[in-house]
């Protein structure tokens, strides 16, 4: 007699807004464009944005990544990166002759502008970000060393050496979590009771939305898979966020092979978000995996509706 194997039921909570963004949009699309245009290679430098699945796509279409400029040759077009770079970095580019396209998200580029308008008047800058991160070295880069002073926690406010106490405004990093800033901004302004701050939030549209998409499923279920790369940011805010919303099990998964199954046992709800460098075709193999598993409803939990598109520069718009 064969025996009928019965899945467990599973409810899977699917997270929306989830995945690209507009900006990792744009900076895909640019690599793609400049391959069109100028043919294979065309160098990158950095991830072009945090996704192993992403960049490995890019070179199977003949884009080259390199971590430094000094790797790529002067007769090929370069990307820089869609977290922004050190202004050292295009100038460098310009001295060589090279073409070259900055793939920088806007909402980064607009950062950048704010620390230069705020330098021009005077002020030293505190930046809110994470040491490291390709976003902070490139918003650092954008003025002198020393005029941009870096904190990770509202602890490192309390050992801040500034010039002048009553000449000072802070920048954030775009993909921090929104609850993490708020300490060290309220840090600041104890201390700094003058320090000027952005006229809105300086975290990116995208990643509120997707931490606000987290918090709306978090007690609705028994674990929280975020897929997205071990390197990025906002990925990693969006398991914390889980976490710190009552998320008992909240995993950072690149792609359904890496999901931990032994960790599930016994589950009956899981939400599924994905990091904004994350494509949706890895989402759709993560549900695939459990709908091997188990008997899978999926419920979309959407807190927002983005219709947000960057154009790619004037350089691709026009014929070679």
């Amino acid at each position: 007699m064969t025996q009928t194997f019965t899945k467990p039921a599973l409810t899977l909570y699917l997270a929306a807004p989830r995945g690209f963004c507009a900006g990792v949009d744009r900076a895909i699309k640019i690599v793609e464009l400049a391959l069109e245009k100028w043919g294979a290679p065309v160098y990158v430098r950095h991830e072009i944005v945090h996704n192993k699945y992403v960049v490995d796509n890019l070179k199977d279409l003949g884009a080259v990544f390199v971590e430094e400029l000094d790797e790529c040759p002067d007769d090929r077009p370069v990307i820089f990166s869609a977290h922004g770079v050190p202004k050292a970095i295009p100038a460098e580019a310009a001295k060589r002759e090279m073409i070259y396209v900055d793939a920088t998200c806007p909402l980064v580029s607009k950062v950048h502008i704010e620390a230069e308008r705020h330098s021009q008047d005077g002020l030293q800058m505190v930046m809110i970000g994470h040491a490291g991160h390709p976003e902070t070295i490139g918003t650092m880069g954008q003025l002198p060393a020393g005029e941009v002073l870096l904190v990770e926690t509202p602890e490192d406010v309390a050992g801040l050496t500034v010039r002048d106490p009553n000449k000072l405004a802070f920048i954030t990093q775009t993909t921090l979590s929104v609850d993490d800033t708020i300490d060290i901004i309220a840090a600041l302004r104890a201390r700094f009771p003058t320090i000027v701050g952005p006229h809105k939030e300086d975290i990116c549209y995208a990643t509120t939305n997707r931490q606000a998409a987290v918090k709306a499923i978090a007690n609705k279920i028994d674990g929280l898979l975020v897929i997205g790369a071990p390197n990025s940011s906002n990925s990693k805010r969006l398991v914390e966020v889980g976490s710190a919303n009552g998320c008992a099990y909240a995993q950072l998964v690149q792609r359904a092979t890496e999901i931990d199954w032994r960790a599930l046992d016994g589950i009956s709800s899981i939400g599924i978000t994905a990091g904004a460098s994350a494509p949706e075709i890895l989402v759709n193999e993560v549900i695939d995996a459990f709908r091997e598993r188990f008997e899978v409803t999926v419920e979309l939990v959407e807190t927002a509706q983005e219709n947000i598109e960057f154009k790619v520069p004037r350089v691709l718009r026009v014929p070679a």
